[in-house]
């Protein structure tokens, strides 16, 4: 073969290998050229219906360039369950990159079932659980209360609800039967008297309730050794035990004395504090050597309450008003009346008050225009609370027709007996009163009559309800 061809030959053989190199090389060109897309997270995202989709977003180069920003999405997704699809597209010349997250939006999320009450519950071991209540609810289907089955088992209760994705709720109400509550036993009446001696004493008595047993009063023993023909105090003792073994005990004392000589006079005024009035009476008490009980409303000076128990007087309740138809519209207006005056001394004296005395007596019968038969509850009702109410058996009528200061003073002079308490009403709001106060005084000084103050001793004066 001449030299020509085989150089001929050489020249063929270079181009088809350069043609080869040529060729194979393109597609490691386009590989290296094109762009890349990536998806953060996963392909597949599950969600509950209640959550809100977050977007995770894409990592996209070119060239070695960050150009995620370039990325085109479609797609959204919404709260309601099913299957979203989220496409992603990044388009650099020639080149076209796609990716798809599939997005699954789940009812997942159960029912709220919540209990009214405590999820433990203790109930007496002779009495059944009342069911005390609950309420079922989710973001679908609203309301499920009416869709709760409720199963009571010896010591549970249990409460299931199943919404319309078929998504169910339970929870569990602990029952114990177990009873460890001590009775209750409250006196009617104080907590200690005094009786003088010789006389009967006639106790007042007691309520006794249980939590479990309903008939509890029969099992109550009264331990009572007063003897009125010896002097001392005694204590009475009312113990109950209920049918789990739980015991309660209370006791009262009753101070048995001998009668001062000549007769008690408890001198008591309603409807103060007044200034001009009350003052001039505390100046005359004083000089006089003389304790008595005031009965306090919400008027007057503060400071005179204040000089009334720094003086060694007892302070009672009254009334906040003394506006008939508001104190007697009812028990609860009553005792909303009471309670207001009360506050006013435990924060003027510290005292925590318990003497009262109704407007116008226990005996009243203006209250029948505002609430019938009201004065025979709220006299069992003020003692089952711990109040001691108090009437009178003598009136100087300074409310009524006695205007002058001699009135007021015949009035009680006439009326003083020295076999008996001499619980004597008097308005320290009245001038007359206020004028006649020191001739009463002496009088009863003269006549061998002792002062004393109304306290937990004091015997009961009390009138007859009308109403």
């Amino acid at each position: 073969m001449s030299k020509e061809a085989i150089l001929q030959k050489k020249m063929v053989l270079f181009f088809i290998m350069f043609l080869l190199l040529t060729l194979s090389g393109i597609p490691l060109l386009l590989y290296f050229a094109s762009p890349s897309l990536e998806l953060k997270g996963s392909d597949e995202i599950t969600i509950d219906y209640t959550e809100k989709y977050q977007e995770p977003g894409v990592i996209a180069t070119y060239y070695g360039k960050d150009v995620s920003d370039d990325v085109q999405i479609e797609g959204t997704v919404d709260k309601k369950i099913g299957t979203y699809k989220i496409k992603y597209t990044l388009k650099k010349g020639i080149y076209k990159k796609e990716k798809v997250r599939t997005v699954v939006v789940d009812g997942s999320s159960k029912p709220v079932i919540t209990l009214k009450g405590e999820s433990k519950v203790k109930v007496c071991p002779n009495k059944k659980y009342e069911e005390e209540g609950y309420t079922a609810s989710d973001d679908i289907d609203g309301d499920l209360t009416s869709k709760v089955k409720v199963t009571t088992n010896d010591n549970e209760v249990t409460y299931t609800v199943t919404n319309s994705l078929g998504k169910t709720s339970s929870v569990t109400r602990k029952i114990t039967y177990v009873d460890e509550e001590s009775p209750k036993i409250v006196l009617k009446g104080a907590s200690n008297y005094k009786v003088y001696y010789s006389e009967i004493y006639n106790d007042p008595g007691y309520t006794v309730t249980d939590n479990c047993d309903s008939e509890i009063a029969s099992k109550v023993k009264v331990i009572n050794n007063v003897d009125t023909k010896k002097i001392g105090i005694y204590e009475i003792a009312f113990q109950v035990t209920d049918s789990a073994g739980n015991a309660s005990e209370v006791r009262r004392k009753v101070n048995v004395v001998i009668p001062p000589q000549g007769g008690v006079i408890y001198l008591t005024f309603d409807d103060g504090p007044n200034n001009g009035t009350t003052n001039v009476i505390l100046d005359i008490l004083k000089e006089e050597g003389v304790k008595a009980t005031f009965f306090v409303t919400n008027k007057g000076p503060d400071s005179l309450i204040k000089r009334e128990y720094a003086e060694g007087h007892t302070i009672g309740l009254h009334t906040a008003s003394h506006t008939y138809s508001k104190v007697y519209a009812s028990v609860d207006a009553y005792f909303n009346d009471l309670q207001i005056v009360h506050d006013r001394v435990l924060r003027l004296t510290g005292v925590d008050s318990k003497i009262i005395r109704f407007p116008g007596g226990s005996s009243n019968t203006v209250s029948r225009k505002y609430s019938i038969g009201i004065m025979s509850t709220l006299t069992q009702e003020v003692t089952n609370r711990g109040y001691r109410y108090f009437d009178w058996n003598v009136s100087c009528e300074d409310a009524g027709g006695a205007k002058t200061k001699e009135a007021v003073y015949n009035n009680v002079i006439k009326n003083l007996s020295n076999k008996r308490i001499n619980m004597i009403l008097m308005h320290d709001v009245k001038p007359q009163t206020r004028d006649a106060l020191r001739d009463i005084i002496r009088y009863a000084k003269d006549n061998d009559y002792t002062f004393e103050t109304i306290d937990e001793w004091t015997p009961d004066v009390h009138h007859r309800v009308s109403n």
